[in-house]
């Protein structure tokens, strides 16, 4: 029988989506720079970065594989 270690999922997990998100946060932060260079508001840009950084704690809250699994970068 296989047993699967929850914790040690939890660990995979968010390299995964730490993995996934790398170019996604890259991305805004061009985005990011574009709107202060050109003085357009920053407040989405932020949220999203900030959504970006946080998604690894969403894998706290799973107890189950399939909550893991199911964990994704995109809204």
């Amino acid at each position: 029988m296989i047993t699967i270690s929850i914790p040690k999922a939890k660990v995979i997990t968010k390299d995964r989506l730490r993995k996934e998100r790398e170019p996604l946060i890259e991305a805004q932060d061009v985005l990011f720079m574009k709107a202060q260079e050109s003085g357009a508001d920053t407040t989405n840009i932020v949220a999203e970065k900030t959504r970006l950084r946080d998604i690894t704690k969403d894998a706290d809250a799973c107890t189950t594989t399939d909550q893991l699994k199911a964990l994704s970068v995109s809204e």
